[in-house]
């Protein structure tokens, strides 16, 4: 597909693969660490793969790899990237020419206009995303899903700060007015107002595991608590909904990078999905789901995943009833954009059947 992007530049596909969180203890990938994951995928080229390929806007990189590649995310985990080249990966332009060099077996970047095609290799140095260069997912579907909504865990609910009163009583608050608040701040000033929402349950165990938080605006700190009183006061700057007393505060976080590196698990993931953001009961390509697996488990910024209807059990009538579960079937991939702890939220992609609460996402075969 070529509405979705991998991240970076095209890749040599004939080094080893290191992939994030297959780091030895000083920062490099050992080769049995990386030979290990190596041997559970497949990233083989396309046998119709064109020569070239002239990278013109409107490209994605997940949709030039396609075009090469069987799998498109592969081309990291051939190409041998540490973790330091996942977070800070190269772009590329509208104009350049991705060159497919069948002896070798890798692909090559160059320019037009006769200048030298060069090999590809990772730079751990943060560059620049100019106002061309192809992105990693287009902004407008997951930029409100990086801030929120929240995912709020045991402990952010035990200790993040919370309102107390509103200036003269009032229910509820808007934009420009006061709100009282206690709880540690930690030297932040700019928070986001939330309330605990829908709890998430884990398919598996039933046990609730997050709750999704129902985002309700920003608020900024105009007079913190003292000695003498530990009330902080706050005006409402945004209101997407009325804030009112019990809501509770979260620091916004730094601007995300939106682009990322597309990259198989280091280690075996077995995912369910927890939600289809909506409270939809099924959800098809592009929307977002959660997952009951989180950065505890490996999970990373441009993990991916292969989706699976979860196979049903039925009863085997020509064996007595015998109850019999049916083989979980592929059906597409998920992009993993935001980790929690224990839970993650996912872009579905390239998927040919809908997508249910308890189906599985998996580490790529």
């Amino acid at each position: 597909m070529k509405k979705f992007s991998t991240i970076v530049s095209i890749l040599a596909v004939s080094l080893p693969l290191i992939s994030t969180g297959a780091l030895a203890a000083g920062g490099q990938a050992t080769t049995a660490q990386a030979q290990a994951v190596a041997s559970k995928t497949k990233c083989d080229f396309l046998p119709e793969a064109p020569d070239k390929h002239v990278v013109v806007k409107g490209d994605t990189l997940w949709g030039i790899s396609s075009m090469f590649l069987k799998n498109p995310w592969c081309w990291p985990v051939v190409w041998g990237m540490n973790q330091e080249d996942i977070k800070n990966p190269h772009w590329i332009y509208p104009g350049q020419i991705v060159y497919f060099d069948r002896v070798n077996g890798r692909l090559r970047l160059g320019n037009p206009g006769g200048v030298p095609t060069v090999k590809l290799t990772p730079h751990s140095r943060v560059q620049g995303l100019g106002s061309n260069a192809i992105p990693a997912i287009p902004a407008s579907m997951i930029e409100p899903f990086l801030s929120q909504p929240l995912i709020l865990e045991d402990d952010d609910l035990a200790t993040a700060p919370r309102i107390i009163a509103t200036k003269e009583g009032r229910v509820n608050l808007g934009v420009n007015e006061q709100a009282y608040v206690r709880g540690e701040l930690e030297g932040g000033t700019s928070f986001q107002v939330f309330r605990p929402g829908v709890p998430l349950r884990d398919p598996e165990t039933k046990a609730v595991i997050a709750y999704e938080a129902v985002y309700l605006g920003t608020v900024k700190l105009s007079r913190e608590g003292n000695d003498d009183s530990d009330v902080h006061t706050f005006n409402v700057v945004k209101s997407k909904e009325e804030m009112a007393v019990g809501d509770r505060l979260m620091p916004i976080p730094p601007s995300p990078i939106l682009n990322y590196v597309p990259h198989p698990p280091a280690e075996e993931v077995d995912a369910r999905v927890v939600a289809i953001y909506g409270g939809v009961a099924s959800a098809g390509q592009n929307q977002i789901i959660s997952i009951n697996r989180g950065k505890n488990d490996g999970l990373n910024l441009g993990t991916v995943l292969t989706l699976y209807n979860y196979g049903r059990v039925i009863q085997d009538k020509t064996d007595a009833n015998k109850s019999i579960k049916l083989p979980d079937e592929a059906i597409g991939d998920l992009f993993i954009f935001r980790t929690f702890s224990n839970i993650s939220y996912g872009l579905i992609m390239q998927v040919k059947d809908i997508v249910k609460v308890g189906d599985a996402a998996r580490s790529p075969r």
